[in-house]
C-alpha cells in the first residue's frame, strides 16, 4: 500500500551490482512510493554516493546532477578495453615499461581540464540512440570532444602496473575515459579497474547509507530522520518568511511584492534570489527579485 509521500533528499551508498535505475526501483518498494529519482548514473560496478530524490525532490535531480564530484580510481596499466574499464573485451595488451615518475606526471597532467571524447559505452544520445545501444550492435559513431574541469589529482598509491587516486572533477568526466586517456599518454594503455565516488557536492560518503540500512530505518519509523530537506539545498539564499494573508499567493505560484512579507533588510539588487518560507516553516521555493516590476518571481516551485 502507498504511504505519505515524503519529499527530500537520501544519500545512498550504491553498492556494486547495481545499476542506478536498481537502486531507485527498489527504494519506490521500501519507501512506499513511486515519485523518486537519481541524480547521476553510476557504472554498474561502480560505488559511492548516489543522491536519490523523493517527492516534490525530484524538481532538483537536474540541480544536483550539475554538482561536482569526487572519485577514487585504479587504473590499470597494460591493457586498453571496448569498455575503457576491466570488465570490457581487452582489444590491446602491452607490456607496461615505464618508470612511476613518468606515471605520476602523465596523472597529473589531467590536472586544470580537458576536452574528452564521450566512451561508445555511455548512455549519451546521438541520433536519438543512446552511444551504449551502438556500441552493443557493433556499431561506433564519431563523438565530439566536451570540456571536462579537474580541479585537482592526488595520486594515493603508485605500484606498477596500478595507480590509485583520488580525482575532483566537474559534471560529465568519464573517470573510465581518463584512465583510458592517461594510459594513450603513456604509450601503453590503461584501462579502469575499480572505481568508488565518495562526493557529490556537499553529500559525503561518510553520510550515505546502503539500500540494507534504508530498509531497517524505513522498518523502524526513522527512514524520515535521515531525509535531507529541499530547503538545505538552497542555503546561500536568505529566506524570507511569508504575512500570513499571503501565504495563499505562493501557493498558487504567484509573484510576490515586499509588502507581502513580515520583514526585509535592505534593498534587493536585480535577479537577487530568496527562499520564500511560511511561519510554520513551510518552504514554497525559489523567488528572484524583479526591480522592473518591483517584486520577487517565482524561480522554482516545491509546492
Amino acid at each position: 500500500m502507498w504511504q505519505m509521500m515524503m519529499n527530500g533528499i537520501l544519500n545512498v551508498y550504491k553498492e556494486a551490482g547495481f545499476t542506478s535505475h536498481d537502486v531507485v526501483a527498489k527504494l519506490r518498494g521500501i519507501c512506499g512510493q513511486k515519485k523518486i529519482g537519481h541524480t547521476g548514473t553510476l557504472d554498474p560496478d561502480a560505488v559511492g554516493v548516489l543522491p536519490v530524490c523523493l517527492g516534490n525532490a525530484t524538481k532538483l535531480c537536474d540541480m544536483l546532477t550539475d554538482r561536482s564530484k569526487e572519485y577514487e580510481a585504479v587504473l590499470y596499466l597494460g591493457k586498453e578495453t571496448d569498455t575503457q574499464d576491466l570488465s570490457g573485451q581487452v582489444i590491446k595488451e602491452r607490456e607496461v615499461d615505464v618508470d612511476p615518475e613518468r606515471v605520476r606526471e602523465a596523472i597529473l597532467s589531467f590536472v586544470g581540464g580537458y576536452d574528452q571524447i564521450p566512451p561508445m559505452y555511455s548512455a549519451l544520445k546521438v541520433n536519438g540512440k543512446k552511444l551504449y545501444e551502438l556500441a552493443r550492435a557493433g556499431k561506433e559513431v564519431e563523438r565530439a570532444g566536451r570540456r571536462v574541469e579537474i580541479p585537482s589529482i592526488e595520486i594515493l598509491e603508485l605500484q606498477i602496473p596500478e595507480a590509485r587516486f583520488r580525482v575532483c572533477c566537474s559534471k560529465g568526466t568519464y573517470i573510465r575515459t581518463l584512465c583510458h586517456d592517461i594510459g594513450i599518454k603513456l604509450g601503453c594503455g590503461g584501462a579502469m579497474k575499480s572505481l568508488k565516488r565518495t562526493r557529490v557536492g556537499e553529500f559525503l560518503i561518510k553520510d550515505s547509507l546502503s539500500l540494507g540500512e534504508i530498509e531497517r530505518l524505513k522498518q523502524e519509523g526513522r527512514l524520515i530522520e535521515q531525509l535531507i530537506s529541499v530547503e538545505e539545498m538552497f542555503q546561500e539564499y536568505p529566506r524570507l518568511i511569508l504575512r500570513p494573508d499571503a501565504c495563499r499567493m505562493a501557493e498558487n505560484g504567484n509573484a510576490l511584492y515586499p509588502s507581502q512579507f513580515m520583514a526585509q533588510a535592505g534593498f534587493p539588487k536585480e535577479g537577487e534570489r530568496i527562499r520564500v518560507c511560511s511561519q510554520q516553516k513551510r518552504f514554497y521555493g525559489i523567488y528572484a527579485w524583479n526591480a522592473g516590476q518591483g517584486r520577487y518571481q517565482p524561480v522554482k516551485m516545491f509546492l
